[in-house]
């Protein structure tokens, strides 16, 4: 059977729990984005690379580090499952607070996301994804370019993100709503010479 979707119609988490297992895409606001085919290799290096330092880092500690592909669904207040219009997948993420774990991902904001920008999706993490992440309470959204060595980093205050910060990949840069976890960027140097 084809998967094909309504023209202008509002879809929800209870549409997407229908789909079929081989459907990966990502809800924002009712509107499906398709995921594209898998990334290259250098997008899949440095998000495991992320990943790997920010699960050892927390090993033993109340936060928990995950990777995509993992629903992270962000309802609004006290909505229901079956009508969140917003289900993303994160590159990389961290959730402290157990209470927003369950069996089918997270429900809620996650403390800390990482999104590791590829041509298919930078437009949509730098726009669509910073603009929910902010309205749902992500602390801090990265967003790591590879190709360009440049990380840019939104800080929640007062509600909103403001102007990021800009950083170059080198050193290490500290994830700041989680002491005791920064990012070591020199590990991925193999990693970001690449620039296909």
């Amino acid at each position: 059977m084809a998967f094909a979707l309504e023209k202008d119609k509002h879809y929800t988490y209870k549409d997407y729990l229908t789909w079929p297992d081989d459907v990966r895409c990502e809800i924002i606001d009712g509107e499906v984005f398709m995921m594209t085919p898998a990334p290259l290799l250098t997008h899949q290096d440095v998000a495991g690379e992320i990943f790997r330092q920010a699960a050892n880092a927390l090993h033993g500690k109340p936060c928990r580090a995950m990777i995509a592909p993992l629903d992270v669904r962000l309802p609004r207040h006290g909505e229901a499952d079956e009508a969140t219009d917003v289900v993303v997948q994160p590159d990389v993420l961290v959730v402290c607070d157990p209470d927003k774990l369950d069996r089918r991902g997270v429900r809620g904001a996650p403390d800390w996301v990482v999104e590791v920008l590829s041509p298919a999706s930078a437009s949509r993490d730098q726009i669509e994804k910073r603009r929910i992440y902010e309205r749902h309470g992500v602390l801090e959204y990265w967003l790591v370019h590879p190709t360009d060595r440049i990380l840019t980093v939104y800080r929640l205050q007062n509600g909103e993100y403001g102007k990021p910060d800009i950083f170059k990949l080198e050193g290490r840069t500290p994830v700041a709503v989680i002491p005791g976890l920064d990012i070591d960027w020199e590990a991925m140097t193999p990693y970001l010479i690449h620039d296909d």
